[in-house]
């Protein structure tokens, strides 16, 4: 069998696109197997991942051909140390033509030697191509001989027999091959390639023919920017106003500006056939006469024929009207911009530009003071009117309504009011008069509107750019200040003290504590039972986001005690709804009988649940009505027939999907006031913050559509600052959120110690990942779109599982022991088949001789039980294990036994194994002071809120937290990431598992491929 070990000839062939068409030759003449030429050509090439990514198409049947991608092929063939050095390797062909001419262009490349392609900006296309003068003069001389036909490079090579067609085709190749290489290394990101658009502009023009007209390829480089203008002046267009308004005749002119001196400006005429006169320096006299044609032509290509149709003398002279100037500033003068020109326009233009008009609604005094109900109780929700009156602002100047509409009849684009130009730009003219018919003081502005307007205020509310579009809206599609609309409020003293109070979350009436508390507040805990009857106080909803063990559940308790007795005074009591997640239902009826006993409470859970008119007769009757979210959606229609006190919903992040049948059922309940509870209103996605707001104060944030356009990709993909804080103002007023942490809080708490525990893989569990990880790269090679996320998804759930325990990747059996040997031999076997499981009861043994307990956290239910099967055992102690299909009857007891410290010995429960979704909220488990994570969670919020489960009001000793890490896998990555990704979390926050389906195959291998120095 031929090995291949003596002497390879490589051949190849550069396509029209530069991919390098590669195949072997044996001494015999043979055409040697594709993937043996790959893998041996390209053993040491590291950014094809060493040929195993390269493809092989069959020409026929005895030739197979290696494509190696156009930006490899320059790098590849420059770089003679690729080749592997235990066999004699022979180019010929195109293959040698690329070793020989590759180094030279791969220097090219690497010193930035390449200039845009100026034949294939005019055919539309961005291409690079060697700049001549900087190559070597042999390159120049072979590349020159393969233009004309010269097959033998001048010699570089043995001779040939390629046709003239085929050098051309070559030359093609390598050109096309040179263009990717220098996209692949300057500009190959997303940012790289935004840096090109905003620095070289003119490459990007849309009339392309318009820029090159006139131009060779030197004026039409140094018209780009691309390369520097050498001649001592610079030609420049400016506009120059009526010298008053009656005179009329604004004019173009062409100026040629000295680039030593700029104040030096020498205007000059243009003869219909491109000859120029005028006074310059005479040293200028040749360049002005050898370009001045081009420039006519240039001009042509820029602006309409009326524009040129001056005197044969001075095609230039021709004077503008009004309308004429306007098109000029707002059209004309952007495309000559975008044709390389310099343009100088009216001083005042750019700063009119700059000064958009604003539209203020300035609110009326008198009505809205609450004079006529009451005091503050004169608008009730976002939805209430408001008076206002319009005033509009142009420039400096400052119109009311009347004066606005009187200046928009004299139907002009420019005019002169009170001593200054104006320019009226006819959307935004359309884009106020709708907005003014939209809301007219007739119809009145909501709480809501001027909530919003006021907040908005420092970034500027843009009014939708459809707007008020008219049949002139398409001709001002590219101007920057085309769609935008500053809307502003003036607020009278009263709105102005209540937005402050909500704003700044300040000064709002402090109320006394309910004396049939059985409680007493902390001062943080009194401001916000305040805070949330101050809100009640005017319908707005609230979302109460203080850390996890803060106590929102004593303040949502206080408040329902203010608003019973407040109901009794006016002569009757409604019942307010309380909706939870299952495991914590039981907390809540312990925790309102504990600290309001005086409050009714009705259950509405279960199989004996009311319905019909007897629910209604036991909710009237009742001060709380409690259910889950699970029994509030099978019951929609009975709890919609009931318009409550108010509703709050705890755990509120369990409504963060929109789009479920559980979120729109809790949502559709009537209520007068409603509240949320949640130490993690974003868990993932913004969209979860909409949902949350959708809930408590619907509406305000808008529709979950304009919502996403607005902030979603802003704030989550391009951390876009301005629209972060825009959403921080938006959502403060509705949002009390408190930290352990913050100095005011005074909680003297004890610490909290996280630390890594980071842990080897067995052999077998070693193996397994690899022959995992090989299998997903084998897959997504040949997956795309929904089939290739679902395999990444697979493989990613596989592996964190093999982290976890091999059993829970192979699914096999584990037999039931018949004795007490069989047990202990089986716990042996799975103890030694898992690091992590062989280090947990290595620190719980520990632990436990302390007397401490702790929380074990995991979110697969098989490794649940494997934990408590195993760590019962080996403690010879009851160990407990809650999750997502334990009743709410057992949950409850398992809370109650492991925080009971009066259990004899041998029954109380130190050891606590919770399913991260089932555990990982609304319980107080402070009996324990460790918490392991025994795998990782995506998202550190998540992780968080499941360690308070410990670490909160009550706890009086350290808390240790464990996470464990199985190094060298894509745990390690994940703890990396989640590193990165807690600050967003604290900002507007995104965290999720979906990003991982979008990344490239290389990016794949290296999140999930094992790193062999960790292993064992």
């Amino acid at each position: 069998m031929n090995t291949y070990t003596d002497t390879l000839t490589i051949q190849a062939s550069l396509t029209e696109q530069g991919d390098a068409l590669i195949f072997g030759v044996d001494a015999s003449g043979n055409y040697v197997p594709g993937l043996l030429v790959k893998q041996r050509l390209f053993a040491r090439h590291e950014p094809s991942f060493y040929g195993t990514e390269l493809e092989i198409e069959r020409l026929r049947d005895e030739l197979e051909l290696i494509v190696l991608p156009a930006e490899m092929a320059v790098p590849f063939f420059a770089d003679p140390r690729l080749l592997p050095i235990h066999m004699t390797w022979r180019l010929e062909g195109d293959a040698a033509r690329l070793a020989e001419l590759s180094p030279a262009m791969e220097r090219v490349v690497a010193e930035r030697g390449f200039i845009p392609s100026f034949e294939a900006y005019k055919a539309g296309k961005l291409r690079w191509k060697w700049d001549a003068e900087v190559l070597d003069a042999k390159t120049r001389r072979a590349l020159g001989a393969l233009a004309v036909g010269g097959n033998d490079l001048n010699g570089w090579i043995e001779e040939t027999q390629n046709t003239e067609a085929e050098d051309t085709a070559f030359l093609d190749g390598l050109g096309a091959a040179f263009s990717a290489a220098v996209f692949q290394r300057y500009y190959g990101t997303e940012e790289a390639a935004a840096d090109l658009r905003r620095d070289f502009p003119v490459l990007f023009a849309r009339d392309r023919a318009a820029v090159a007209a006139g131009l060779d390829e030197r004026g039409w480089l140094v018209a780009t920017g691309w390369k520097s203008d050498t001649l001592p002046f610079r030609p420049l267009l400016q506009l120059l106003e009526p010298e008053d308004a009656e005179s009329g005749g604004w004019r173009l002119t062409l100026l040629l500006q000295d680039k030593l001196e700029p104040a030096k400006l020498a205007p000059i005429r243009l003869t219909s056939d491109g000859k120029a006169s005028g006074t310059w320096p005479s040293g200028w006299m040749p360049h002005v006469h050898e370009r001045s044609a081009a420039w006519l032509t240039h001009l042509r290509a820029s602006l309409s024929e009326d524009r040129l149709a001056g005197s044969p003398a001075d095609v230039m002279n021709a004077p503008m009207s009004d309308e004429e100037a306007w098109r000029f500033l707002t059209m004309d003068s952007q495309r000559l911009l975008a044709a390389g020109w310099q343009v100088l326009l009216p001083g005042w233009w750019e700063e009119a530009s700059r000064k958009k008009p604003r539209l203020r609604a300035k609110v009326r005094t008198g009505d809205n003071e609450g004079e006529k109900a009451g005091g503050s109780r004169s608008f009730f929700g976002l939805d209430a009117l408001i008076d206002f009156d319009w005033r509009l602002s142009i420039g400096d100047a400052d119109l009311s309504e009347e004066e606005f509409r009187e200046l928009v009849a004299r139907g002009e684009r420019l005019v002169q009011f009170r001593g200054q130009w104006v320019p009226l730009d006819p959307i935004l003219l359309a884009q106020i008069r709708k907005a003014m018919a939209d809301i007219g003081p007739r119809q009145g502005l909501s709480f809501q509107d001027v909530l919003q307007m006021h907040l908005r205020r420092n970034s500027g509310f843009q009014m939708p750019a459809s707007a008020g579009k008219d049949a002139e809206s398409d001709a001002s599609e590219n101007r920057e200040d085309a769609g935008e609309l500053e809307v502003d409020v003036e607020l009278n003293d009263h709105l102005t003290k209540i937005i402050g109070q909500l704003t700044q979350q300040t000064d709002w009436p402090s109320i006394p504590v309910p004396l049939s508390l059985h409680a007493e507040l902390r001062s943080y805990q009194q401001a916000g039972f305040s805070w949330l009857a101050f809100l009640r106080q005017f319908g707005l909803g609230a979302v109460l986001a203080d850390d996890m063990g803060l106590g929102k559940t004593i303040q949502f308790i206080t408040y329902l005690l203010h608003v019973a007795e407040e109901a009794t005074g006016n002569g009757g009591r409604r019942p307010a709804l309380l909706i939870c997640p299952t495991s914590v239902l039981g907390n809540w009826q312990k925790e309102v009988q504990r600290f309001a006993p005086s409050l009714r409470i009705m259950l509405h859970y279960g199989s004996k649940r009311l319905s019909g008119d007897a629910f209604y007769e036991e909710a009237t009757n009742a001060d709380l009505v409690l259910t889950s979210y699970a029994t509030s959606t099978l019951d929609q229609e009975l709890i919609s027939g009931y318009t409550w006190s108010a509703i709050c919903l705890d755990e509120a992040q369990n409504i963060k999907n929109a789009g479920t049948k559980q979120a729109m059922a809790v949502k559709s309940f009537p209520a007068r006031h409603r509240i949320a509870l949640t130490g993690t209103p974003i868990e993932n996605k913004l969209a979860e913050l909409w949902s949350i707001y959708d809930f408590t104060n619907p509406g305000y944030l808008g529709n979950a559509r304009m919502f996403a356009e607005r902030f979603g990709q802003a704030i989550e993909r391009e951390r876009d600052e301005k629209r972060t804080q825009e959403l921080q103002r938006l959502v403060k007023p509705f949002m009390l959120r408190r930290k352990k942490k913050d100095p005011n809080i005074m909680l003297d708490l004890p610490e909290k110690n996280e630390m890594k525990t980071y842990i080897h893989l067995t052999g077998e569990q070693s193996a397994l990942y690899e022959q995992t990880v090989k299998e997903l790269m084998e897959d997504v090679k040949k997956l795309e779109g929904i089939q290739r996320k679902g395999a990444i998804l697979s493989a990613l759930t596989r592996l964190k599982q093999l982290c976890d325990h091999p059993v829970l990747l192979t699914k096999e059996a584990i037999p039931v022991p018949e004795d007490e040997r069989e047990a202990a031999a089986e716990s042996a076997m799975l103890i030694s088949r898992s690091a992590k499981l062989e280090r947990l009861l290595d620190l719980v043994k520990e632990l436990r001789e302390e007397g401490e307990r702790c929380l074990i956290f995991t979110q697969y239910i098989g490794m649940g039980e494997m934990l408590q099967r195993v760590l019962g055992r080996e403690l010879d102690e009851p160990v407990l294990y809650l999750h997502g299909g334990s009743s709410k009857i057992a949950r409850d007891r398992m809370i109650e036994q492991f925080q009971s410290r009066e259990l004899p010995e041998a029954e109380q429960p130190n050891v606590f194994i919770l399913s991260i979704k089932a555990g990982g909220v609304g319980l107080n488990l402070t009996a324990a002071n460790h918490v392991f994570h025994f795998d990782r969670w995506w998202n550190p919020a998540v992780e968080n809120q499941a360690t308070d489960r410990a670490y909160r009001m009550g706890q009086t000793r350290d808390v240790q937290v464990h996470k464990f890490i199985s190094l060298g896998t894509l745990e390690e990555r994940i703890d990396e990431m989640l590193e990165s990704k807690q600050q967003l979390s604290d900002d507007v926050i995104t965290s999720s598992e979906g990003w991982i389906t979008e990344l490239s195959t290389d990016a794949l291998r290296d999140l999930f491929t094992l790193r062999r120095d960790w292993s064992e």
